[in-house]
């Protein structure tokens, strides 16, 4: 796996991994399950360190970040609003013309081949080069 984004000499990676580590309860482990699943739906995922302390996954352009909050893990996916859901995952940042995210809750699972499937469809969005809504038309 590619690596990007390093600080302080530490890959994004590593410093992906610590932050997983610090956080040390419900939210860490479940940024670390949301981290394997990336993987797995994406081999050649890049992991990168953006925005001050941001976990960023990208291929061809980003999928989705993982942020951590109080209450609440956050995944956004930067082009959300032009992918399918039918498993209905998206439940963040609706209202959006471009990005969807999905919060996780202390004690919530997601459906982890839905949110595979979430994370190829970026992937293959990514990689046709396309933009987005209203910017792919007549392509």
């Amino acid at each position: 796996m590619k690596k990007s984004g390093a600080s302080q000499g530490q890959s994004a990676s590593e410093l992906i991994s610590k932050r997983i580590a610090e956080l040390g309860d419900w939210r860490g482990e479940t940024l670390g399950i949301m981290r394997k699943l990336i993987k797995e739906a994406d081999p050649d995922v890049v992991e990168e360190w953006k925005w001050m302390g941001t976990p960023v996954w990208s291929h061809e352009g980003i999928i989705c970040t993982g942020e951590s909050y109080k209450n609440v893990v956050k995944l956004t996916f930067a082009k959300g609003a032009s992918l399918k859901d039918p498993a209905r995952l998206f439940n963040s940042s609706l209202d959006g013309n471009v990005r969807r995210a999905i919060d996780i809750h202390e004690g919530e699972e997601v459906d982890e081949p839905a949110f595979k499937a979430l994370v190829r469809q970026a992937v293959a969005l990514n990689s046709s080069g396309l933009v987005g809504i209203g910017l792919d038309e007549g392509v």
